[in-house]
This record gives C-alpha cells, sequence and structure tokens, in this order.
C-alpha cells in the first residue's frame, strides 16, 4: 500500500486525483489532504479516504474546519506552515495540485524530504526552476509531471536519448478566444474568459488558458523540467486538443502523445508510475475524429508568449517576476479591475520594469531570493494595475 499526500485537494486536479483513488482504496492510504476555503469538499474527502490530517491553507478556517472534523479521527489544521509540515510528512507519492506560486513551498518540502512528488502546479518550476531540479538531484528525490503536456512529453522521451531530441511541440486549444475578432478581446468578459471549449478545469487556469498565460507558463517549465534550449521549443494551436505534445528527433522523427482531454490520465499515470494501469478514461474513435487540425498562434492575440520567451532569454529571476506579475494582474481581472488585454500590458511593464536590475540577473537562486523577488513584483504589478485601471 503506497502512502500519499494531495496539496491542492479540493481544485480540479486534487478531485480527479481522489476520482483515482477512490477507484482502488485498497493500493493508497492518504496521509494529507490540502486546501483552501472549500471546507465541507476537504472534510468529507478527508473522512472518506481516512486521510491522517485536513489543512486549510487559511488560519482564520480553522475553528469551521475542525468542527466538521470532531469526532472523526481526522486531525484539523490550517495556515501556510500547517501546509508545508503536511507536505513534508513522510508520504510515498505527493501530488502537488496549490494553484499559484503558493505551491512553492510545500513542493520544496517534499523535495527535501527525497519524495517523489507529481509536479501539477506549473508555478514551481517557473519561479524557481533550477532550484527546484538542483533540491530534487541533491535529496534523491523524484518528480513526476502532472501537466498534461509535460506529462506527454515525458512519455514520449521514454527510452530515447534527449541528445537526439531536436525540437518539442507543446499544444495549445487557443482558449476560450482563439476565433474571437482581436479588436473584440479588450472587452471580453469574466464570464466568457472562464469558460473553456474542451477541459474541464478551474477558473483561473481557464483565464490563463484564454489569454495563453497558461502556455506560457509550459514554456519556461518544459524548459526548466528538460533542461532544453527555448530555441527547441514551440507552441502550436490544435482546437481538437487529442495531441498533447510531440517531440522531434534528429532523424525527422515525431512522437506525438495522442489522447481525450481528461486530467485523470496524466495523473494516472503519474500516480501508477512507472507502472501503466487501467484509467477511467474515453477511448477514442480516431475514424469518428476522423481529422485533427493545427495552426500557428498569432502573436498579437498572443503576447503572452513572447513574454514567456523573453523570461527565458533573460533567465535569473525573471520566472518570478513573470508569475507574480500574472497572477497579480489576473487577481484585479477577476475583480473587474482591469480588461482582459490588459492583464499582458501589466506583465510586460513590471518586466520592462525589473529586467533592468543586475541584481535579478545574477542572483543566486535561494527560496528566500525567489520569495522576496515575487513579493516585490506584486508590489510593481500593483502599481502597474493603477496607471492601467
Amino acid at each position: 500500500m503506497r502512502s500519499v499526500t494531495i496539496l491542492g485537494s479540493t481544485g480540479s486536479i486534487g478531485q480527479n486525483t481522489i476520482d483515482l483513488i477512490k477507484r482502488a482504496p485498497d493500493d493508497y492510504s492518504v496521509m494529507a489532504l490540502t486546501g483552501g476555503r472549500n471546507l465541507t469538499r476537504l472534510a468529507e474527502d478527508a473522512i472518506a479516504l481516512r486521510a491522517e490530517v485536513a489543512v486549510t491553507c487559511y488560519p482564520e478556517c480553522y475553528e469551521d474546519l475542525a468542527g466538521l472534523l470532531a469526532g472523526t479521527g481526522v486531525r484539523a489544521a490550517a495556515g501556510p506552515e500547517a501546509v508545508a509540515e503536511a507536505a513534508a510528512m513522510p508520504a510515498d507519492w505527493t501530488m502537488s495540485a496549490i494553484v499559484g506560486a503558493a505551491g512553492l513551498v510545500p513542493g520544496m518540502e517534499v523535495l527535501r524530504r527525497g519524495g517523489t512528488l507529481a509536479l501539477a502546479n506549473k508555478e514551481t518550476l517557473v519561479t524557481a526552476g533550477r532550484l527546484v531540479m538542483q533540491t530534487a538531484r541533491d535529496h534523491g528525490a523524484r518528480i513526476l509531471p502532472v501537466d498534461s503536456e509535460h506529462s506527454a512529453i515525458f512519455q514520449a522521451l521514454v527510452g530515447e536519448d534527449m541528445g537526439a531530441v531536436n525540437r518539442i511541440i507543446v499544444t495549445a486549444s487557443g482558449g476560450a478566444f482563439r476565433d474571437w475578432p482581436i479588436e473584440d478581446l479588450a472587452n471580453a468578459t469574466l464570464a466568457q474568459a472562464s469558460s473553456h471549449p474542451n477541459w474541464d478545469m478551474g477558473q483561473r487556469i481557464t483565464i490563463d488558458s484564454a489569454s495563453m498565460f497558461n502556455k506560457g507558463l509550459e514554456l519556461i517549465e518544459t524548459r526548466e523540467f528538460f533542461e532544453v534550449g527555448p530555441e527547441k521549443i514551440e507552441v502550436i494551436i490544435h482546437p481538437e486538443s487529442l495531441i498533447h505534445a510531440l517531440v522531434g528527433f534528429d532523424d525527422g522523427a515525431l512522437m506525438a502523445h495522442v489522447g481525450p482531454p481528461d486530467m485523470r490520465h496524466a495523473i494516472g499515470y503519474a500516480l501508477h508510475w512507472p507502472e501503466r494501469r487501467t484509467l477511467p478514461v474515453e477511448r477514442l474513435d480516431l475514424a469518428k475524429i476522423g481529422a485533427m487540425t493545427f495552426r500557428a498562434p498569432d502573436p498579437a492575440r498572443y503576447p503572452a508568449l513572447a513574454l514567456a520567451r523573453r523570461v527565458m532569454e533573460e533567465g535569473g529571476l525573471m520566472g518570478a517576476v513573470f508569475n507574480a506579475a500574472k497572477e497579480r494582474a489576473l487577481d484585479r481581472f477577476i475583480e473587474g479591475r482591469i480588461g482582459f488585454t490588459d492583464m499582458a500590458v501589466v506583465v510586460e511593464r513590471v518586466m520592462d520594469k525589473m529586467s533592468s536590475s543586475d541584481g535579478l540577473q545574477k542572483a543566486t537562486q535561494d527560496l528566500d531570493t525567489v520569495l522576496d523577488t515575487d513579493k516585490l513584483a506584486r508590489l510593481r504589478a500593483d502599481e502597474a494595475i493603477a496607471q492601467t485601471s
């Protein structure tokens, strides 16, 4: 029986992970579940899975969570420190599905104890890629990618020589506005941006898909995890979302990973690795599908892609700047304070302001420096937003 912890259990990735674990309850023991304000869901799952502890990241929610768990044998805890403590528990396998930069510290706790980290949190590698990968090497930890694109790349590389890889192609649905006239994007509403044409995801990642900031994060994540040059990483629009990534080799071959748009495939692959097991996902009928289409992304429609490439070119701590500014801009779009296209404007202004700092380019990438940079970038984003509003 494998012991597991799920960080971010109440979100879409966490819930899909729980779905798979509930299908084979004798195979797993759950050590910890963490979540946010959806206390009812968190408590119900912790009780059903007989978790040792359930943690909300919000300290003010402790009493309510403790009340929901009273008499169940599941311990309640609250606050960011408690989330990190849950990550430090000696689980065999830990899912990192916390949204945003908040997932970095708990993920590092898993790596420091030499655990297996199933990484669905893009921001961990975007903000501190070199630090994260070196920490994993130093402590004999293993990182298994859970993003559908990076899981696809990982699977396509099984048994292959990285030295023979000359391109990695990450696919993108194009999001909710892929066919909109560009001039209409500035007036896109929150409801429109929160509806994905193919995937069932949380609101924040769905909006990031519409703006392609999500894909920008994935470009950086690809560079950091697979340690390939940015010139070898490509993006292509694939509206059907059936091919999740392709790997190209020196001999001209392209290895594609094809599957339905269901995150349980990537989660299940990481959960069962190095084995493959039967998963409750659709079996594709290629004759019924008939055709798949592709097109190059329009730079004018998706400025986030150019900003992500700039991060890879400048290096240093620019990933932390990019992500923090993006998160802050997304917050303000959700609140209705800025428009959809203003998000990219804010991120570019913050990058312009902070890229001139020699400290960002030359600083040693340690956890405290990354977190300090994240805080400063959020302040700069607030300033840029004030100018935009």
